[in-house]
């Protein structure tokens, strides 16, 4: 099934309004990666569209129980994904359904009825990368309860809007949050401690591409260290950047863990994605 784009508008609701099927089906196409934006796979239900944009529907896909991102790693313990940005990892009250959880879950199940998969950390929303899952609850209670001694490398890839006066440095902060979910730097050290690393990798004339890795693994906390420096991260419109952007310009890239059931440490480790790097390259 092919549309072509009429009007500007929002992917979930263009479809909506084009396609004579209830909007929990469409739902379902988008869930499972069966919707193609100018060849482009799109689970992202507020995907921007603009008129004269190609869309593409694999209706025969639906069921079939494939991920519409990458498997990074999988055995009978652990399954490790690339979450897109724009997913939530788990539920919340406004969304229940929709989430990395219940995809990779319903994946998992396809291939064992009785397959199970456990939270172990998560990403925000907006964030993309590396997220990884247990499938039974020891492995689930070994990483959780040892997470940190666990973890020895957390590492992500950000643009900034401008550039950070030292090309490289270390960033330590201690966090609070307010009732409306917003986290702040505290004047004092009555907050829980942020830590977070950088070097540039690359520069434009308005922007520059980071390798952050954190200490510390605290919410939002690599989003409010660098908009606390007048620097943020673009597309983070709640710490007040200001870009024209359809994502959150971060990305978990790479994880290294203790992995207790072969008692050795082993490294994830994704591709940056390929639009940051044309982001940057189009900043003339």
């Amino acid at each position: 099934m092919k549309l072509v784009v009429n009007k500007d508008s929002e992917l979930l609701e263009y479809l909506y309004e084009h396609l004579d099927m209830p909007k929990k089906r469409i739902k379902q196409y988008l869930i499972h990666g069966s919707v193609y934006v100018e060849d482009d796979r799109v689970t992202q239900y507020n995907y921007p569209l603009v008129a004269g944009m190609k869309i593409t529907i694999d209706t025969n896909s639906k069921h079939i129980k494939n991920l519409p991102f990458e498997i990074v790693f999988e055995d009978d313990h652990l399954i490790v994904v690339n979450k897109p940005s724009g997913l939530l990892t788990i539920a919340t009250e406004k969304e229940k359904e929709r989430t990395l959880y219940h995809i990779v879950r319903d994946y998992v199940i396809s291939k064992n009825p009785r397959g199970r998969i456990f939270i172990v950390h998560r990403l925000d929303k907006d964030t993309s990368g590396i997220v990884l899952f247990a499938k039974d609850e020891k492995t689930k209670n070994q990483l959780q309860e040892h997470w940190n001694e666990y973890v020895s490398l957390r590492e992500y890839t950000a643009i900034v809007s401008g550039h950070p006066k030292e090309e490289s440095g270390q960033i330590v902060q201690y966090l609070k949050e307010t009732k409306t979910n917003l986290v702040y730097v505290s004047r004092h050290e009555d907050g829980k401690k942020a830590i977070t690393n950088y070097s540039t990798v690359k520069s434009s004339k308005h922007y520059s591409m980071l390798k952050i890795t954190i200490d510390t693994g605290r919410k939002n906390q690599i989003r409010v260290a660098f908009a606390s420096k007048k620097i943020p991260i673009v597309g983070d419109k709640k710490y007040g950047d200001k870009t024209k952007s359809n994502r959150l310009f971060l990305h978990a890239n790479r994880l290294k863990i203790y992995y207790p059931v072969i008692r050795k440490d082993i490294l994830f480790e994704i591709a940056i994605p390929n639009e940051f790097k044309k982001f940057i390259s189009n900043d003339i």
